[in-house]
Formats: C-alpha cells, sequence, structure tokens
C-alpha cells in the first residue's frame, strides 16, 4: 500500500514573528518501516509556544531544528504498520513525530496513550507536556502551601490555565493574567481562578497589588518581559518565581530582555528557578495518575481548541499562539 507523506520542514530561521515562507511543505512517500521500526499515522499535534524557540539556531535546553529538518512536534496516532515487536498495528501511541502526516520510529520516546483517561487531544494537553509542566512546575518548583497565594501569566494557556486550577486544588488562591475581558471571564467563571488581570488594560502591577495585597508567594511565569518586572514588584517575603516560558520574547528582533527589577528577589528573600519538563521524564506516571483523577472528578478542567484543516494549517495554527486566536490548549487536528 503506497501512502503519501505530507510535512513541514524548516526552511528559514524566523526574524520575529514567524511566516508561512520560514517553511517548506513536501510531498512525498511514507517511508517503510525496517527490522524493529514502525510507522505511525499522525492524527493530532501538540502546536506550542516553545516551537518559536527551537526554531531559533544557539544554545538551548534541546538543539534548534536544522534547516530543511521536519518542524518539531509533539503528537498522537495510531502505528499503521509494525515491524516491531512492543508496539503492534494499531496500537495508539504518543512522541515527538514532527509536522507531517506519517512518522517512521524505532520506539526511542514513544509511549503508547490508554485513550480510556481521555481523548486523544487531551493527552496533548493536561495529560501531555502541557499537564506535566504545570504540575511539576507549581508543585516541585514553586511548591506552594495552602492559603498562600499564587500568580501565573498566560494564564488561558494551555500549562496557565491548568497551574491556576491546580494551585486551587492545593488550597491556594489563585490569580491569572490574560488578555482581553473575555479571557480574564474565563479564567475566574470557568475555570474557578479567584482574580484576573487584564494586562491589556494596562498597569499590571497596580491590578496584582490590588488582588494580592499580602503580596505573591509563587509566581508561575510563562510570559517574561515586562509582566515579569512587574508582579517582581509584588512580591511577598520568601516568594518563588517558576520560569516555565518567556513567550513575550521568543519573537523579539532585539534579543532576549531580562527584568530589571531583579533585586527585588533579594529585598524579598526570594529565588527564581527555571526548570524543563524533560528532567521529569522518571515521574511522569506519576503525575499523569493524579491528573487524571482530577479530570475524572470534575476538579480540573481543560479546553482545548481543535484547529482542523490537515498539516496545510500548521503555519497559521503557530501564528494563531502569538496573535491571542486560541483559548486554552491548542491542537492541530491531520
Amino acid at each position: 500500500m503506497t501512502r503519501t507523506n505530507t510535512q513541514y520542514r524548516l526552511a528559514a530561521r524566523p526574524v520575529g514573528l514567524p511566516a508561512a515562507s520560514d517553511f517548506q511543505y513536501a510531498e512525498e512517500p511514507a517511508p517503510r518501516p525496517g527490522e524493529g521500526e514502525f510507522l505511525v499515522q499522525v492524527d493530532y499535534l501538540s502546536i506550542d509556544p516553545a516551537m518559536r524557540s527551537w526554531m531559533n539556531e544557539g544554545r538551548s535546553y534541546v538543539p534548534p531544528v536544522g534547516l530543511g529538518e521536519v518542524m518539531r512536534a509533539a503528537g498522537i496516532g495510531r502505528v499503521v504498520e509494525s515491524r516491531h515487536p512492543a508496539h503492534p498495528v494499531g496500537e495508539v501511541v504518543s512522541g515527538t513525530f514532527g509536522v507531517q502526516r506519517y512518522a517512521l520510529s524505532d520506539g526511542k520516546g514513544v509511549a503508547p496513550v490508554d485513550l480510556s483517561l481521555g481523548e486523544a487531544p487531551v493527552h496533548l494537553g493536561a495529560l501531555g507536556y502541557s499537564g506535566l509542566t504545570a504540575y511539576f512546575g507549581l508543585l516541585d518548583i514553586g511548591r506552594p502551601e495552602p492559603g498562600q497565594t499564587v500568580v501565573v501569566s498566560a494564564a488561558a494557556g494551555s500549562v496557565g490555565a491548568l497551574t491556576g486550577q491546580i494551585a486551587r486544588i492545593k488550597g491556594c488562591r489563585a490569580i491569572g493574567i490574560a488578555g482581553g475581558p473575555d479571557k480574564c471571564r474565563f479564567l475566574v467563571e470557568e475555570l474557578g481562578f479567584d482574580g484576573a488581570v487584564d494586562y491589556k488594560a494596562g498597569n499590571v502591577r497596580a491590578q496584582v497589588r490590588d488582588l494580592a495585597p499580602g503580596g505573591v508567594d509563587v509566581f508561575f511565569d510563562n510570559v517574561g518581559g515586562d509582566i515579569l518586572d512587574d508582579v517582581l514588584t509584588t512580591l511577598a517575603h520568601g516568594a518563588r518565581v517558576v520560569i516555565s516560558g518567556a513567550v513575550s520574547q521568543y519573537n523579539s528582533e532585539q534579543g532576549v530582555r531580562g527584568p530589571a527589577n531583579y533585586m527585588q528577589l533579594l529585598v524579598n528573600r526570594a529565588s527564581m528557578t527555571g526548570f524543563v519538563i524533560f528532567d521529569y521524564a522518571a515521574r511522569y506516571g506519576e503525575a499523569r495518575a493524579e491528573l487524571a483523577d482530577w479530570l475524572r472528578s470534575g476538579r480540573l478542567k481543560e479546553r482545548t481548541h481543535v484547529i482542523t484543516g490537515g498539516v496545510e494549517r500548521f503555519p497559521q495554527a503557530l501564528l494563531g499562539l502569538f496573535t491571542g486566536e486560541n483559548t486554552g490548549k491548542a491542537v492541530l487536528a491531520l
């Protein structure tokens, strides 16, 4: 059986926002598995802000995507051909398959997906890297205690929305920072956040101080830039700042700008710690079990923004992350 693989390869290093011209669309026959390999038909791709940083040349927590290489992306699909004893035809699996319809694998970095825990897209969100990032970043790095105040930036995004809810589950006050009244209402009325800051309304530090008069005990930052600077001025004594991402900096044409108010860490005896989710691989099972339990009980909610149109829609789907088009987890259905 001849299958046609459609894919996007990285054609150029973006300057500023990524554009369709930074990618090359290609069609070619799907590869055939050799001994110890299997072929996955990818059905869903995770669309993440980190993709933009992977397109940049330079040192990071993972190597950059090379020019001419298939764009890196996590996905979920079904095994359609196999010469691997541990991965039979029909098995649903997750892995870093790339932006393509068919992916060849030897099993490294691939895991079976238990659909009894949730539909496939949920395994790219609350039960995938988004949920794992929120779980370990907040609980292991942020170390919130009941009654403390947790502030989350990009709170209407896939990681932020889950982080605030986990804070509430752990007995904390959760305040989200998001763009626009609709997203702020979503946080409070649908997800149960205690308050929301609309950064588009201006004066973020004043809004945070109004909602957290006793100071911010944990700041889970996905944004960096001005918002990080503003929240640093509102920290409580002994606060923990968790650096999960810096979406405001990924498209900067002047380079990454660090925080000007970092001396507030000294004044408040606070800490700022970055982390990479891959360091917690040995504990993924532990986190997924608890996240799944919270989902089943209704204590944790996830909104999935599914984008249709196949591989061809990838450039537009990625750009949508930086123009505020999605709320919750962005997933591209192939």
